[in-house]
């Protein structure tokens, strides 16, 4: 564990300021009696031996949220020996009809989850013919009517997957569209500029620079291009003028089925997306890369098991850590406390004015 902020900890001064600054106020009892032998003799009640109590919560609280605005991680260092890679961008379709239901290992999902799932195996291994990729960074584009770019390149992969988890079906009617060009075009020029990334995070954190051996696009739709500024053929020939590959994949069969919820329940309704499959091929061809048709589970599984035979990278040292952020925790008992001191100032411990 470590503390992103621990100067913030200087703070914890003001705590023995706090004590002394109450051991020497003066409290002056509201009401008056002419002697107190009587009442000392009697001893000290349970109530007043804690009457600190709420004294000392106060100060639990004062420390929990210095700690929590100090933002305490936990991280898992990992250093890999990496000198060469391949840059791998994924482009996701996620149009209203990638809401069309697929199988995946006995459920039924729709196809951007299945795309995801399944994504997520090539990324980390599946323990099967997918071993993972480590060693080479990833990104991620999602894309409708409007392509966007959901995670830079990262050797963090973990980091990736959590913004994988962000992307689902536009819900919009305004969104929705296929920009296949568009997004093409915005991953290829992410690749593009790669070296320049690495090399500047290489200078920052005085690692060794990494190599990008080779730049692929993962490009995975079910659909037509529709909107966007470029055309698929415009993007695939930047996408080869920049030395980068595309394998695009055809995403379903077709026909499908849709899930839609309703007031009155859950419904489900047919669904048609045609795979331009001629466009698909046209870029393939042009970059280099292959066209692939993944009507399910299995296939899209072996389209990715072939891609990960013919795109490998070789090892050797780039160190990045993975932080989990713990300051919820310590707020959340810090507002318990808080809570539980008032509760108690206000009942049990209640002083008369």
């Amino acid at each position: 564990m470590r503390l992103a902020s621990p100067w913030v900890l200087i703070a914890l001064a003001v705590i023995p300021l706090l004590l002394l600054y109450v051991s020497r106020r003066k409290r002056g009892g509201s009401l008056h009696f002419s002697s107190l032998s009587n009442a000392r003799r009697a001893g000290r009640s349970l109530r007043q031996s804690l009457s600190v109590l709420p004294l000392v919560i106060r100060i639990l609280v004062v420390i929990l949220l210095i700690t929590a605005i100090a933002r305490p991680q936990m991280g898992r260092e990992r250093v890999k020996d990496v000198t060469k890679g391949i840059a791998i961008e994924m482009v996701l379709d996620r149009s209203g009809s990638m809401g069309a239901e697929m199988e995946y290992r006995g459920r039924r999902l729709n196809r951007l989850e299945v795309v995801k799932k399944v994504f997520e195996e090539f990324l980390n291994g599946n323990g099967e013919k997918l071993n993972g990729r480590p060693n080479d960074l990833a990104g991620m584009v999602a894309f409708a009517r409007y392509a966007d770019t959901m995670a830079p390149l990262t050797l963090g992969h973990g980091a990736l997957l959590r913004f994988l988890d962000s992307v689902h079906i536009v819900k919009r009617k305004s969104e929705d569209g296929t920009a296949i060009g568009d997004a093409l075009a915005l991953a290829a020029a992410r690749l593009r500029t790669a070296e320049e990334d690495v090399a500047r995070f290489a200078a920052e954190t005085g690692g060794k620079e990494y190599e990008i051996k080779s730049k692929i696009i993962i490009l995975l739709t079910d659909g037509q291009n529709n909107f966007g500024k470029r055309s698929p053929d415009e993007a695939a020939e930047l996408a080869a003028e920049w030395g980068i590959k595309v394998y695009t994949i055809g995403v379903g069969s077709g026909d499908g089925v849709s899930t839609v919820q309703t007031l009155l329940g859950s419904f489900k309704i047919p669904t048609r997306a045609t795979v331009d499959r001629s466009t698909l091929e046209r870029i393939a061809e042009k970059t280099g890369g292959i066209f692939h048709l993944a009507e399910n589970e299995e296939s899209l599984r072996e389209i990715y098991e072939e891609i990960d035979r013919l795109e490998r990278s070789e090892i050797e040292s780039v160190r990045y850590i993975d932080y989990k952020e713990l300051f919820v925790p310590f707020t959340i008992a810090a507002l318990c406390l808080m809570l539980l001191e008032v509760a108690l100032s206000n009942t049990v411990f209640r002083r008369i004015p």
